[in-house]
Parts: structure tokens; C-alpha cells; sequence
């Protein structure tokens, strides 16, 4: 099986090749690596495998059966109905086509189900979506949520490369170039995306309407405050969610230690909760700080912690990929 890699050399398509082996067996692949022409010719690892980059248009001639894009939008609204032309299953971490109604967004835990042998083109949602949706999911389904209030600590890994060059530039006093309009280092930007017309980032949005579609519940209120942080680890959510219907708090936790890919770290007396810096390379989302909110009904308060750069990202493209090859491609050979 063939699988392509676009954008193979950034820091999500890098975190792809580590993460593809720990979900499906290599001797069974070919992996594809491509990126934009600055990268072509550079060599990447793919579990003790050099593999040299090759243009996105070399690529689709390779007819793979499934394209993974990492490359933002641009590159994803240029090339991906290419390669869906011929066949393959295009996986797109990018937005641009996340809010687009025939596209599934798909977090498997969650929506895989969802998926046909005719959706060509699937979306991966965007990071800080994703953590927080995996924790909702089966607290919706059991309590129903009525609003959201969202704050989010993100790190600068959500950027990109130039980012950590900036934060540790700064920290090192070394030349670097700027991404962000402030200093990063020792402080917070409340500046997560570019601002719209509303005042609000469009990391702020993506919450609001990304939650609404992956939970397939428009009448979900969503309000959210995106913050950058001088953090490399993984994004952090402080969320706040109202009910429709009342809860327990065990029965909370014992829901959320039974949901696939959530860890509860819950043990306050002994500062036991989730950290970026313990997240940092694993799969899964952490979930603490477990608590009724005390001035509100029906609300209870949340803290979740995943790395972008893993589950918010090449964990869940790749969790696709497995559920495609398990139930998908077989249908269309």
C-alpha cells in the first residue's frame, strides 16, 4: 500500500512518519515523501528507511492509495482533488476543507463511522478541536451540552518551525526571525490565529464550528479565547461546559476513564493533573482538574492537555489512515 506524505519535512508531517509505524506495519507500506519545491531532494526518516522528497506532482503520478497533507491550505485546495481525481484517499490537516458540508470531519473515536468508500477527500480537524472534542463526546451523548466556554494555552509548535526558532531565540538571546507581533519568551499572547471581522481569531472560530459539526449539534453555544504560550509540549484547554441535563461527578470520571484515548489524571492532593511537558510524545489526551462548577447549574469544569502535535494532529491523521485500511479500502479494490 502506498501512502503519501505532503509536506513531509515540517513539523507535523515529521511527526506522521514517526507515528505511521506505531499504527500499522511497515513492511506493508511505501511511503511517498513530498513537499513543496523548497524541500524537494531532502531526505527523510521513515522508521530506519531514508527516503528522499519528491514534488507533489511526482506524487499523484505515483497513484497512491492514500495522501495525508500537511502543507496548510493553499497547497491542500491545489492538490488535493488531484490526487481524489485518480482514487487515492486524501486526508487533509489543513482547514481548508473542514467546514465544507459533502466533507467529513472525522475524529475516529468519535465520527469514523461516517465514512464511505466515496468520501475522497477527509478532513482532519484542527488541533485544539480535536483534545476537546474526544472528552465532550461521550459527556454530550449521556448529559447533552448546552454551551462551552473555552480557554485555550497553546503551544508554539501550533505555529510551526519559525515559531520554536523565535521562542528559543529568544530565550537564548540568538537572531531569529519574528513570527509573532510580541516577545513569546516569558510571556502569553491572547493571539492564537489571525483576527476576523468579529474580533475574535480564527483559532477561536474553528472551536465553535468545528465542535458543533464533529458533535452533529448546531444548537451547541460555543464561546472560546485562544492564548500562545512560550510552550513546546502541547496545547492546554481550561473548559467550562453547561449541561441540559444533571451529573454526577463519578459518573464524569468513570465515563471518561472508559473513553478511548483519554487518560484521567485527576489526583489534586497529590498535584496530580495534566501537564504539556508529560504529554509531550504520547497518543493520548489528558483530562483533570475534574470539578462541578459551584456557580453555575448543571456546569462542571475541565482540564485538558494533548500535544498538537500527536493526537491534534499526525495521531489523529493516522488514526484515519488504520481505519480506512480496516474497513474502507478493501470496498473499492
Amino acid at each position: 500500500m502506498k501512502i503519501a506524505i505532503v509536506g513531509a519535512t515540517g513539523l507535523v508531517g515529521s511527526e506522521m512518519l514517526k507515528v505511521l509505524p506505531e499504527f500499522l506495519d511497515c513492511n506493508d507500506l511505501k511511503i511517498i515523501a513530498a513537499a513543496s519545491s523548497k524541500s524537494v531532494g531532502k531526505i527523510v526518516d521513515f522508521s530506519g528507511c531514508k527516503i528522499r522528497v519528491m514534488p507533489i506532482e511526482d506524487a499523484i503520478l505515483q497513484r497512491p492509495d492514500i495522501a495525508i497533507f500537511s502543507a496548510g491550505s493553499e497547497v491542500s485546495l491545489q492538490y488535493a482533488e488531484k490526487f481524489a481525481a485518480i482514487g487515492t484517499f486524501v486526508i487533509d490537516n489543513s482547514s481548508a476543507w473542514r467546514m465544507r458540508e459533502n466533507i467529513p470531519l472525522v475524529v475516529p473515536e468519535i465520527n469514523a463511522h461516517i465514512l464511505t468508500p466515496n468520501d475522497k477527500i477527509i478532513s482532519n480537524p484542527n488541533c485544539s478541536t480535536i483534545q476537546m472534542v474526544l472528552a465532550l463526546a461521550p459527556l454530550h451523548k449521556r448529559f447533552v451540552i448546552k454551551r462551552l466556554v473555552v480557554a485555550t494555552y497553546q503551544s508554539v509548535t501550533g505555529t510551526g518551525m519559525k515559531a520554536v526558532n523565535q521562542l528559543m531565540g529568544e530565550r537564548n538571546e540568538k537572531v531569529h526571525e519574528k513570527v509573532y507581533p510580541h516577545q513569546i519568551d516569558l510571556n502569553l499572547l491572547p493571539h492564537a490565529g489571525n483576527f476576523m471581522e468579529n474580533d475574535y481569531t480564527d483559532e477561536e472560530m474553528k472551536l465553535v464550528n468545528e465542535t458543533r459539526k464533529i458533535l452533529n449539534d448546531q444548537s451547541i453555544a460555543v464561546t472560546a479565547t485562544c492564548v500562545r504560550t512560550p510552550v513546546l509540549g502541547g496545547h492546554s484547554e481550561a473548559v467550562n461546559i453547561e449541561f441540559h441535563n444533571e451529573f454526577d461527578i463519578e459518573n464524569i470520571v468513570d465515563i471518561l476513564k472508559n473513553t478511548s484515548g483519554i487518560v484521567v489524571a485527576d489526583d489534586p492532593k497529590k498535584n496530580i493533573y495534566p501537564m504539556p511537558v508529560a504529554a509531550q510524545g504520547k497518543n493520548d489526551t489528558f483530562v483533570g482538574r475534574i470539578r462541578r462548577d459551584e456557580s453555575q447549574p448543571k456546569s462542571l469544569n475541565l482540564w485538558i492537555v494533548s500535544d498538537n502535535l500527536r493526537k491534534g494532529a499526525a495521531t489523529n491523521a493516522v488514526q484515519i489512515v488504520k481505519y480506512l485500511v480496516e474497513n474502507i479500502l478493501e470496498q473499492v479494490k
